[in-house]
């Protein structure tokens, strides 16, 4: 069991600084490199400047602060 698959919300951070990027809004399923996949596909389709930061970014899973923030 991965550490993305059972996550309540996913979102893409920075490598560098942690920030977190985006949040991905849609329910994850699947295996960690099928929810990978999934978010680096929504987010590319997202703006023109989505394939530079995906160069330098990784799915992470959200904190509860970042969670609580989010709703």
């Amino acid at each position: 069991m991965g550490k993305l698959e059972h996550a309540e919300k996913i979102g893409l951070r920075d490598k560098v600084t942690k920030k977190l990027i985006c949040v991905y809004p849609y329910k994850v399923e699947g295996s960690d490199a099928e929810i990978d996949k999934l978010v680096r596909d929504w987010y590319y389709k997202q703006s023109c400047q989505a394939e530079d930061q995906l160069l330098t970014a990784f799915i992470d899973v959200l904190t509860e602060q970042e969670i609580k923030s989010r709703k």
